[in-house]
């Protein structure tokens, strides 16, 4: 059980260098005011770019390949420009980058532009593949070295977009990649000076009263409350909650339940994901992602903090 040392002060985590993708869909659009708002409120820059396959038309005969291509790359470049007037006001850049692989691109741009959150609009699996970043949203939160936001589909289109978030919900399995994510959650409540929920799973059923579970119980709060660290106390205001059932349905409700306006998860690296099940386990993230009416904070591990820029 991993959890942050109560009398160790957590540092306000700041964004520098936005990488924000996009695949010019309503979801990318609607992730977008996101990523502006997060740079304005931090002073940061906005890396806007658009991943073009190399490998698009790949079956068509060599000449209607070349102009379909020629095609794709206009299309492009006038949605780009849409974009670079759309971040107008706010430091940015706005480009197109191919490649046959979307990660590839993006792990570049992670390190090119010293990214140090990742801002992305999803519609889930059940999108149009048309859609290219809705199939492959999970493998960039699972694989990015960096924080990754996440715009999912039922994300309301009223949605306050101050990027003040001012009621967290931050849900944890007390393993390490909750860890990191918890200083994430942390310095964003002192940083707004919110409420941060603490939500722990337990996967089954309630058990009935005077059950010999009922102290454990008080165990997880107290261990809940721990990950607050004291210095945070007078700028944050924290709340334990202890549910039964499934995570990832449990984690979604509560956080309607609760009005939260950001979930933060830690989540595992994407080659650990298939043989180890626990609440932050592939499918419980992933469903989170896609059910959330807010947006969703994934923090991978403890190498996330190595990118975090801190006051």
């Amino acid at each position: 059980m991993t959890i942050i040392e109560a009398s160790k002060p957590i540092n306000l985590i700041t964004f520098k260098n936005i990488l924000y993708l996009t695949d010019f869909s309503q979801a990318s659009r609607a992730a977008l005011p996101f990523a502006r708002t997060v740079a304005r409120n931090h002073g940061a820059m906005v890396h806007a770019v658009h991943v073009l396959g190399s490998n698009r038309h790949d079956c068509a005969s060599p000449e209607l390949r070349a102009a379909l291509l020629s095609a794709d790359e206009q299309i492009a470049q006038a949605e780009i420009d849409r974009l670079d007037s759309a971040l107008s006001g706010t430091d940015h850049q706005a480009l197109v980058v191919h490649g046959e692989d979307i990660w590839p691109v993006v792990e570049a741009a992670i390190k090119d532009y010293y990214a140090d959150l990742i801002v992305i609009g999803t519609r889930g699996r059940t999108g149009s593949l048309k859609h290219r970043l809705g199939s492959v949203a999970e493998e960039i939160f699972r694989r990015a070295s960096v924080p990754v936001l996440t715009i999912g589909p039922n994300v309301y289109s009223s949605f306050h977009y101050d990027a003040r978030f001012r009621r967290l919900l931050f849900a944890t399995d007390f393993e390490a990649e909750s860890d990191a994510a918890a200083r994430f959650a942390v310095s964003i409540a002192q940083e707004n000076r919110g409420q941060l929920i603490l939500l722990h799973v337990l996967d089954g059923p309630r058990p009935g009263a005077g059950s010999i579970v009922e102290p454990s119980v008080a165990e997880i709060m107290h261990e809940l409350y721990e990950v607050i660290p004291n210095s945070a106390e007078l700028r944050c205001r924290s709340q334990a909650v202890v549910r039964y059932g499934d995570p990832s349905k449990q984690i979604v409700e509560t956080a309607k339940e609760r009005c939260a306006e950001l979930i933060v998860l830690g989540v595992r690296d994407h080659a650990n994901t298939l043989d180890i099940a626990t609440h932050m386990d592939k499918a419980t993230a992933h469903k989170v992602l896609v059910h959330a009416s807010c947006p969703v904070l994934t923090v991978r591990g403890l190498r996330s903090r190595e990118h975090a820029r801190v006051n």
